[in-house]
């Protein structure tokens, strides 16, 4: 008589395995949410910290200004140990890099957060894997655990992906500085999963027959989509084939959603189906408000008409302006989607630009007395007046202007079209991106490389009109611009010229103009400043103004009216030279030595921004490295450094 099997009394390994593979999942989402509130914590505790300390400067600086001078004088103070303790997790955390090749540069706080995640999340799927008879690692553990594990992420990558998500709103971080963890979190999710398909193929042998499941088919479908859209998600395919990555980013994400979700079906599809619901809800945003900005083209009421205008500036540059939508508001670096149909290959293509102008206040601020006593206008109101006083200047103060280099697929497209002339047809969707507060920094250096001015330039205008309105601290401002041809200056010369007129006396400028091309090409601007009459600006203001005003009188477009716009823009050139505030060299610059002069010379708080090419970034890093930035030289009444990055080349 044979003997009975004896019946399990304990748990099995199912009964274990499932419910931990549930739990598992759910458990990093408790402590990605605690991260992320720790993140916005300090971000708007930061924020609110500079609006404070601002108020406590203007209240000293009204009751005694000697004393507020003082305190920006350098000495020993045991209580700037704080600032001097946050000034280093500044250096240590962001400006210290990891460097891979010419172009790929991690700093450390982003190589901390990617190494925790990685430690984190394989941990989580790796941990307590002992099965009932005490072997280790137990396959049928971790198989399904690394997948379950990996679909419980996508509803934050997705979100990470978005123009419009919560994660922004909680932690106050752009989008674009976001993107990063979204391209981090993908590639890491990306060998879980293959961890969870490689331990199926080895869980379930033979795979032949597993095959004809459709849930099989659709999650190797899945896997495939997401693993070639990593690889054309790498820098070189995004820089080089933006819009190759544009569509296939778009299909690649949609076969893998849809196919996970069916593999998923009946198990783990509520981590799969709120992607659906979290792109959507962006793009409903993205919807309304470019029906809420162009709304003229959609027969709602009448409004202003998004009809640009495309000019080349450059062999390689085309500068693209157009009239401010009535309810298009925005601040300095941020970006915005130009969708254009007759350029575009597709109807609702949107391609991401840096907007170049400022939307001002200033024509409400200038005096209309101030502009009569230079022109007289009849009829007219103040801010008629204000916008002849700005001159050719005016659209980088009120109206939409955008620096888009020329490459391949779109931008050559619309070089095209700006060489044919007339208008082009475009829709508005944004803006979108963080703006850093510049107004309780004592000093501001602003830096440019190249197109990067799109960044820099409406930056610096905030930082003027902010001084004007007494809403800003900043006693001294550096635009330092490095371009490859001298001609590029004449993009912005007219506009700087303005700006250095309306800067308050208190408000020290330095603009410094570095061309890095050939020395033949820097040669027509290099000229002596000796001997150049004082009031040469007030006086091309007066010419630029008359020719306006006749010009728009007698409507002519003569050969005679083209020499004269020639030879106001030569002699705005001469002007532009001729200020004391602005200086032009050959070669490229040396910003590890100028800042460190910079910071020698300033107390308080300094601001470095910086918008340009990695290698510009990597050099504005390395100049605010220790001993610059040491804690001793905070101790001891140097300034408090704070950097913003604005780069066009993301890891």
């Amino acid at each position: 008589m044979e003997t009975p099997a004896p019946i399990p009394t304990g748990p099995t390994d199912h009964d274990i395995r499932v419910p931990r593979n549930v739990l598992y999942a759910q458990e990093p989402w408790y402590c990605l949410g605690l991260f992320i509130f720790i993140i916005g914590a300090f971000q708007w505790g930061s924020f609110l910290h500079s609006k404070f300390a601002r108020r406590r400067q203007v209240k000293a600086e009204e009751s005694d200004p000697e004393s507020a001078s003082s305190a920006r004088a350098r000495g020993f103070a045991l209580r700037r140990l704080p600032l001097a303790v946050v000034n280093t997790y500044r250096v240590v955390a962001f400006r210290w890099t990891l460097e891979i090749g010419e172009s790929y540069t991690l700093n450390v706080a982003e190589v901390f957060v990617t190494a925790a995640y990685i430690i984190f999340l394989y941990v989580w799927a790796f941990m307590n894997t002992k099965d009932v008879e005490g072997y280790n690692l137990d396959l049928t553990y971790w198989c399904n655990r690394a997948g379950t594990l990996g679909s419980a992420q996508f509803p934050l990558i997705t979100a990470l992906g978005t123009k419009n998500n919560l994660v922004s709103l909680v932690t106050g971080i752009g989008y674009d500085k976001l993107n990063y963890i979204h391209r981090m979190m993908s590639r890491v999710v990306l060998i879980l999963l293959w961890v969870h398909a490689g331990s199926e193929v080895i869980y379930s042998a033979p795979i032949g027959p597993m095959l004809v499941e459709a849930w099989v088919r659709c999650g190797i479908v899945a896997i495939v989509a997401l693993t070639l859209l990593c690889v054309v998600s790498i820098r070189p395919v995004r820089a080089g084939a933006y819009e190759f990555f544009f569509y296939a980013h778009f299909f690649m994400v949609l076969i893998f959603l849809i196919c996970a979700y069916f593999h998923t079906y009946g198990m783990m599809t509520f981590y799969i189906y709120p992607c659906f619901v979290i792109w959507g809800l962006d793009r409903l945003v993205r919807l309304i408000r470019l029906v809420v900005f162009n709304h003229s083209y959609f027969g709602l009421r009448s409004g202003s008409t998004l009809d640009a205008t495309p000019e080349l500036v450059s062999e390689n540059c085309v500068r693209l302006r157009f009239r401010r939508p009535a309810h298009f508001r925005w601040t300095p670096g941020q970006t915005a989607y130009l969708i254009m149909p007759g350029v575009s290959r597709l109807p609702f293509e949107a391609h991401p630009f840096t907007i170049a102008s400022f939307d001002s206040k200033l024509f409400d601020s200038v005096d209309a007395q101030e502009c009569k006593s230079k022109v007289r206008f009849e009829p007219g109101t103040g801010r008629e007046l204000a916008e002849h006083a700005l001159g050719a200047s005016t659209p980088f103060w009120k109206d939409v202007v955008f620096f888009i280099n020329v490459r391949a697929g779109f931008t050559a497209r619309l070089k095209e079209a700006a060489l044919k002339g007339g208008k082009v047809k475009v829709f508005v969707d944004g803006p979108y991106g963080s703006t850093p507060d510049l107004g309780s920094f004592d000093t501001s250096i602003l830096i440019a490389g190249g197109s990067g001015v799109s960044y820099i330039l409406p930056t610096f205008l905030n930082v003027i009109e902010q001084v004007r309105n007494g809403k800003s601290d900043c006693r001294r401002v550096v635009f330092i611009w490095s371009v490859r041809d001298a001609d590029h200056v004449q993009w912005i010369d007219e506009t700087l010229i303005r700006a250095i007129q309306l800067a308050p006396p208190s408000l020290t400028i330095s603009i410094q103009i570095h061309v890095t091309g050939t020395p033949a090409s820097i040669a027509p601007l290099v000229r002596e400043k000796a001997g150049t009459d004082a009031d040469a600006d007030t006086d091309d203001r007066e010419m630029h103004l008359k020719s306006v005003h006749t010009g728009s009188e007698n409507g002519k477009d003569s050969e005679t009216d083209r020499d004269s716009e020639t030879r106001g823009s030569e002699k705005t050139k001469d002007t532009f030279l001729a200020m004391d505030a602005v200086k032009v060299e050959q070669g490229r610059v040396n910003l590890p030595e100028l800042l460190r002069e910079e910071v020698e010379l300033a107390a308080g708080r300094m601001s470095v921004s910086v918008c340009g090419s990695q290698g510009i970034v990597r050099s504005v890093r390395r100049g605010l490295r220790f001993p610059v930035s040491s804690p001793s030289n905070v101790l001891n009444g140097g300034p408090s450094v704070t950097l913003h990055i604005e780069s066009f080349g993301y890891a």
